[in-house]
């Protein structure tokens, strides 16, 4: 037996905010909401053949750096075009190191997440 990556749960400040960016940057394109026994609001964002994201609301800000962070690349384009195209919809540049092939953004709530340029299945590039 093993497990699956069913959702990723991001904790926020702002779930709505947060969501669309995420939305917004991955092309997800829906969204639900739902209340959990203590009244909050999840918003919860799906696309096929992708695990669901989870926006799950939190009192206290974020305070250090992910120990989990996401690798993301263009599905057309260039990294580079793809990390103006993040920093417009409200991404902040964290590091751009040109001795490695990533770009360190973070989210509009300060979570790290890198840029790889697109690359084929066989290509074994890790941050």
């Amino acid at each position: 037996m093993t497990s699956r990556i069913i959702a990723i749960a991001v904790d926020c400040r702002d779930a709505e905010t947060l969501s669309r960016f995420w939305c917004d940057a991955l092309g997800y394109p829906s969204t639900r909401r739902w209340k959990d026994s203590y009244g909050l609001e999840y918003v919860e964002s799906n696309a096929p053949g992708s695990p669901s994201l989870v926006f799950q609301p939190v009192d206290d800000p974020k305070s250090e750096k992910n120990r989990l962070h996401l690798d993301i690349a263009p599905s057309s384009g260039t990294r580079d075009e793809e990390v103006r195209r993040l920093l417009s919809l409200g991404a902040r540049r964290l590091s751009d190191d040109p001795n490695v092939p990533w770009v360190v953004l973070a989210d509009p709530e300060g979570n790290e997440f890198c840029v790889l340029p697109e690359r084929g299945a066989d290509d074994g590039t890790t941050t």
